[in-house]
């Protein structure tokens, strides 16, 4: 179990359960812990905590030394640093960050500089309004830090570390922040692209092969992973839901072997790229996955989002791109030109108590009843009730049902919408595209997209506001 509030407030503590492959749990085993939980009786919870806590046993230093072993393979080519020395600046932003990260990024050879002001754990986060790596104010004091030492990257981590966030210097010299989008996005275009250089994967791609990413993640990489000929698979959010196809690979391959061969595979000891060539031939070999909220796991050594392995990975990825006399920017321009401009952008409507959750239930119950058929001029071409509809992925797997809502635009563009699992909010996902002809093109391209998506978003608010107030 591990028990956090990440960076929302100290009262939204949660407890998140893993199963035993070291995935959060999904149904039908979600539904039986509670079911335990409520069986405990409330008069004998301090008699169960208290005769609990004897048998706590505190790991020691051989459960982090074996961890960082299987974090270190987020690298696909670790060599690349001794190729291509590189320095960054991390932060933990107060958090339990660098207790792995450093390790893990200084035992690969790169050049690590902390954010002293911010290596202490320190629940009250002081230096920062919110510890959130998605938030510039939050990176402030890294990239003050990276000017000062001239150094090109920065990473952040949350405080608890299973998501990461970062800063790259254009080539004019200043810093620029990246969405969780667009990190996911480069992460998949460069982990494929290493895949087939070195022979891992057919050149022309596979459909035993997977970029796994949520429904409210850019399209971006629907189209990033088609040009590379691979499947995409689409879930609801929550890494729970990748980790779940993980488990699922896993076993249609133990499966596989011992009917066809009555070979009863150890999945564990069976060394990665063994492991790799088997599910091309018998299941469905993973490549990456990733959510838009800075989430993304290199491969099913570990079975949750981590932020330390993405430190680690994207330190490699910048040290590819640096070997290449590119920035980290540049490289994001390129995968616009073979895939199209994508632009994405959130509305959150924050609704607090009793009288707010009522307003986020108006809001999604409507959707339902009375589905939007145009925001403005802009009509509904296609509308999605993931609650209703049998929505079925790539592997011709049906989604859970859930109350979530994929709309397309006649001009193209799409948003998701759902309520919040953490927060009392209701999260709206707008998604802009455009193709792009020219490199020469591309800045006026970018500067439509945004226009259009702005305009999009206010008319999607304006409904959902409407909507919320009856």
């Amino acid at each position: 179990m591990v028990i956090t509030a990440s960076h929302n407030p100290p009262h939204d503590n949660g407890f998140k359960a893993y199963f035993e492959d070291g995935a959060q749990v999904v149904p039908p085993h979600d539904k039986a812990i509670v079911a335990e939980v409520n069986a405990v009786p409330l008069t004998g919870v301090g008699d169960f905590l208290k005769v609990k806590r004897e048998g706590v046993v505190v790991l020691g230093p051989s459960a982090d030394d074996a961890y960082l072993a299987v974090a270190a393979r987020g690298a696909i080519d670790p060599a690349i640093f001794k190729r291509t020395p590189l320095s960054v600046v991390f932060t933990n932003i107060h958090g339990v960050g660098g207790v792995s990260s450093l390790p893990l990024l200084r035992n690969a050879g790169i050049d690590v500089h902390e954010v002293p002001q911010q290596a202490a754990f320190d629940a009250r986060f002081p230096t920062v309004k919110s510890p959130n790596p998605e938030n510039a104010e939050a990176l402030a004091l890294a990239v003050a830090l990276a000017d000062a030492k001239k150094i090109d990257v920065v990473l952040a981590t949350d405080p608890d570390c299973d998501r990461m966030g970062v800063a790259v210097r254009n080539r004019a010299g200043t810093m620029e922040l990246l969405t969780g989008n667009q990190i996911g996005a480069l992460f998949a275009d460069y982990r494929i692209s290493k895949y087939k250089e070195l022979g891992w994967l057919p050149s022309a791609g596979s459909s035993r092969a997977a970029l796994i990413k949520t429904f409210v993640t850019t399209p971006l990489q629907d189209a990033i992973g088609r040009n590379h000929g691979v499947k995409v698979i689409n879930t609801l959010t929550g890494f729970k839901w990748i980790a779940a196809k993980l488990r699922g690979y896993e076993e249609g391959l133990k499966r596989s072997l011992l009917e066809k061969s009555g070979i009863a595979l150890d999945y564990d000891a069976t060394p990665f790229e063994t492991r790799a060539r088997l599910l091309l031939q018998h299941s469905t070999f993973y490549l990456f996955g990733t959510e838009e909220s800075y989430g993304y796991l290199p491969n099913d050594f570990l079975r949750d989002k981590d932020g330390n392995s993405a430190c680690l990975m994207f330190c490699e990825l910048a040290a590819w791109v640096k070997s290449r006399g590119l920035t980290i920017p540049e490289y994001l321009d390129e995968l616009y030109l073979k895939n199209g401009f994508y632009l994405e952008g959130v509305i959150n409507l924050y609704y607090e108590g009793a009288t707010g959750a009522a307003k986020i239930k108006r809001i999604l119950d409507t959707y339902r009843s009375t589905p939007p058929k145009a925001f403005g001029d802009v009509a509904v071409a296609k509308f999605q009730d993931f609650g209703r509809e049998t929505i079925i992925d790539a592997d011709g797997e049906e989604i859970p049902k859930q109350d979530l809502y994929f709309v397309t635009l006649a001009n193209g563009y799409t948003f998701a919408a759902r309520g919040s699992g953490t927060e009392p909010k209701m999260k709206f996902y707008v998604f802009g595209k455009a193709d792009v002809t020219s490199a020469s093109d591309l800045p006026s391209v970018k500067a439509s997209v945004k226009k259009e998506l702005d305009r999009v978003k206010a008319l999607i608010e304006a409904d959902a506001k409407a909507r919320a107030e009856g």
